[in-house]
């Protein structure tokens, strides 16, 4: 590999001037801002609920949903209305649905900050389906049937989803409150 040690810096007086002998032009001066104060930044709205993150836990909370919904429409299709709460109550669909729209409103904070108050109360919401849904499945649980054996593992597999459904929409419900008591005169 070749290299090669050559100065490429352009002077002034080693330019000819075709000619001419007039004195080189002044150099120009450069002048840079340089500020004297340190401007802080400008907080928007929920700024401190923001750097939380609510977006991500609003996105667990659709994607736990469409799991839960998608449970539901198994039971709804593969077994009989009459054998199990869970069933008959439409508790997946009711509680997928709720938290996908709790998780919507989460994710849409960003953009509309107004909509803490909504986002605190869907999320609230969330806990108390979680809660009834969470005691229905324990019904049906305790009353299990060996004949229904396939359906025990979807049941507590959607038991374990609303509890995690339940314990996002709690976080969320803290972070909410929080930023509502801290923006309050």
């Amino acid at each position: 590999m070749a290299c090669a040690d050559v100065d490429l810096d352009i002077r002034a007086e080693e330019l000819p001037m075709a000619g001419r002998r007039e004195a080189p032009p002044p150099p120009r001066q450069v002048q840079y801002y340089q500020a004297s104060t340190m401007m802080p930044e400008e907080k928007g709205p929920l700024h401190n609920l923001l750097q939380k993150q609510p977006a991500v836990l609003g996105s667990l909370q659709m994607v736990s949903g469409l799991l839960s919904v998608g449970v539901g429409i198994l039971f709804a299709v593969t077994q009989e209305m009459h054998k199990s709460l869970f069933t008959l109550f439409r508790v997946s669909q009711l509680s997928g649905t709720l938290f996908i729209i709790a998780g919507l409103v989460s994710n849409l904070l960003f953009k509309y900050p107004a909509l803490v108050t909504v986002s605190l109360g869907v999320n609230c919401g969330c806990i108390v389906v979680a809660v009834v849904a969470a005691c229905l499945i324990s019904v049906d649980l305790s009353q299990w049937a060996p004949e229904n054996d396939e359906y025990l593992r979807m049941e507590v597999l959607e038991l374990c989803v609303l509890g995690l459904e339940a314990f996002l929409s709690a976080v969320l419900c803290f972070w909410f409150i929080k930023e509502k008591r801290d923006k309050s005169p």
